[in-house]
């Protein structure tokens, strides 16, 4: 599907919505879909790339790579933190991303080098770039909306799009330069370096005519006021508290997403039929599921959110992010049944590696904008890029655990921490319980959370 296709679908999406979206919206959402082009087209051949013995990989265990995938997440999403308070206080949003975009892209070119040293430089300047891009894009989206304007929700989805089309692009061409014989790990890792750069180069010249305004660097006497004369008030208190909940139960949904990197992209290298004819499809493009499913849904769902708000009958933030965790189990629960088909060394269908991903994506789909969208309603204007970056901070902990979690995959498919199902079996039903029990949860503390949102 090429680029133009995917913009349309964009499009239409907006014009689903009752009214038109902000122009700099799709600006936006251009420069988001470079910025994650590198991320994710990256971080889909980096673990196989860490434990490829063959093709001039690393060489290194498998839970030896879940490790540095899982610290390489947490500093990625970790970061935007302080990125974010930079922003609020000295830089702004427009600067942060373009400082964080050149970083970045600096940081792919460095891994596409051979070399321990430039990979580790590479990786290091990667997560620093990210710390400065990632929050601030997010925020910027919602600068664009006055507070009560019932187009954010539908909004923040489009926006989400623009992150997913350019994972499905990013995981296409460097797993496809990644995994080929005929290029190799470091052609993919430059790929990489050459979508940031054209995201970058596209913000820089169109963001005068669609963004002006937006994003500029807080005055010096603003930001003195808000230190000494501007404490929080009741609301922004007890809007505060309500982030930091639902950002807790974010973490149980991400800790399980994020085997996609790490126990099921070895799944899909390892224990799965990937011949087609002639081709043997790359392990990293099963990853590809995941942006397919939510590019051709999302315009279903930003039209579905805009129409019931306007019928004052969408479900709250904790009824959708309930039903994102069950169908965060619901995955996990195909992905059993997949290991169960392989024992014995056999090959399984690739469909279960698809249904998993697709049921995990249409979660994704009603957690992830909807919670980029509900910080930038509660989180008070002064902190803005803070509170997102504090709910990437949460993603940030997420990976930590999947990671650390992953490292055990083997151990546990071995029976050394417990037996219940058999091999692998046993490690994704971890994530059956999780995500149910978060479910449940939940729903329990929701009436709580909508009492302080009020």
């Amino acid at each position: 599907m090429p680029i133009s296709a995917l913009v349309t679908i964009a499009v239409e999406a907006a014009s689903a919505a009752h009214e038109k979206q902000p122009k700099g919206l799709f600006l936006l959402f251009g420069v988001e879909m470079w910025e994650r082009f590198s991320f994710y087209g990256m971080r889909a051949i980096l673990p196989l790339f860490l434990a490829d013995r063959v093709s001039g990989g690393l060489g290194w265990s498998h839970a030896s790579a879940s490790r540095l995938m899982s610290w390489y997440g947490f500093s990625a999403y970790t970061l935007p933190l302080a990125g974010g308070y930079l922003a609020d206080r000295y830089l702004g949003t427009h600067r942060s991303m373009v400082v964080g975009g050149a970083i970045i892209a600096a940081g792919h070119f460095c891994l596409a080098a051979p070399g321990m040293l430039p990979f580790f430089l590479g990786l290091a300047l990667v997560v620093l770039g990210t710390g400065f891009f990632k929050a601030n894009a997010s925020t910027m989206v919602g600068q664009l909306y006055r507070e009560e304007d019932r187009r954010r929700d539908g909004g923040y989805t489009i926006f989400y799009m623009g992150i997913n089309v350019g994972a499905l692009l990013g995981q296409l061409v460097c797993g496809f330069f990644g995994e080929n014989d005929r290029w190799g790990w470091h052609y993919g890792f430059g790929a990489a370096g050459v979508g940031m750069v054209l995201g970058l180069a596209l913000y820089v010249a169109l963001r005068p005519r669609y963004l002006k305004g937006i994003g500029d660097a807080p005055r010096p006497a603003a930001v003195a006021a808000t230190r000494v004369t501007a404490p929080l008030t009741a609301d922004e208190r007890r809007h505060l508290a309500a982030l930091l909940i639902i950002m807790a139960f974010t973490v149980p949904f991400w800790m399980a997403f994020e085997q996609t990197g790490t126990s099921m992209n070895f799944f899909a290298s390892e224990h799965t039929r990937r011949a087609l004819g002639g081709f043997h499809v790359p392990a990293a493009w099963f990853q590809m599921v995941n942006p397919f499913v939510l590019i051709t849904t999302a315009p279903f769902l930003a039209a579905l959110w805009t129409r019931l708000g306007e019928r004052g009958r969408d479900p709250s933030t904790p009824a959708k992010m309930s039903i994102a965790l069950v169908l965060m189990g619901l995955g996990f629960v195909v992905m059993m049944g997949g290991v169960l088909g392989s024992k014995d060394g056999a090959l399984v269908s690739p469909l279960w590696l698809i249904g998993a991903y697709t049921l995990h994506t249409l979660g994704e789909l009603c957690l992830s904008p909807i919670g980029l969208s509900f910080v930038s309603k509660l989180a008070p204007a002064k902190l803005a890029s803070l509170m997102m970056g504090a709910w990437f901070f949460a993603t940030g902990i997420s990976e930590l655990l999947a990671g650390q979690l992953a490292a055990f995959t083997d151990a546990v498919a071995r029976g050394e921490a417990f037996h219940l199902f058999g091999g692998q079996a046993d490690f994704f039903f971890i994530f059956v319980v999780s995500s149910f029990v978060s479910a449940i949860v939940l729903m329990l503390v929701s009436p709580k959370i909508k009492k302080l949102m009020a």
